[in-house]
């Protein structure tokens, strides 16, 4: 991926990171998948007062494009921190969008934590997620 495409990638997630719904926390998250199909989707994340109903950036991101037909992830990007302000930090996704992520990217998806355009770290999923769980695992 050319250095140009992780950059529009880190914005539309730093884009996404503007409407998340975070009343509780105040910290907000924004996610930009790349598919297949050379789409990008973008997600936020929307707290509840129920917060196992809370649903994460990446997640919402993912889900979108799935519940558009798409199955194939070639690259994630995420940004998040404290609303109001940019990400002061790098934030990485937790383990259960890290187990979504292996279901529609597996373990070489390229995975950007990004503070902006420019600061930003660079994984596959596989190093994220050590010995990851997938449906070939279920036969």
């Amino acid at each position: 991926m050319q250095k140009e495409e992780k950059r529009k990638l880190i914005r539309a997630a730093l884009e996404a990171r503007q409407r998340a719904y975070m009343p509780y926390s105040g910290y907000a998250v924004g996610a930009a998948v790349l598919m297949e199909s050379g789409k990008t989707y973008t997600g936020c994340n929307i707290e509840n007062a129920s917060y196992g109903a809370t649903n994460c950036a990446e997640r919402t991101a993912l889900f979108k494009a799935v519940s558009e037909g798409e199955r194939k992830c070639t690259a994630i990007a995420i940004a998040g921190g404290k609303a109001g302000s940019a990400p002061a930090d790098y934030a990485y996704p937790c383990g259960i969008c890290r187990q979504v992520m292996w279901e529609f990217g597996g373990q070489d998806l390229p995975v950007f934590v990004a503070k902006s355009e420019d600061d930003y770290r660079e994984y596959t999923l596989g190093g994220l997620l050590p010995y990851g769980f997938g449906g070939e695992n279920l036969v």
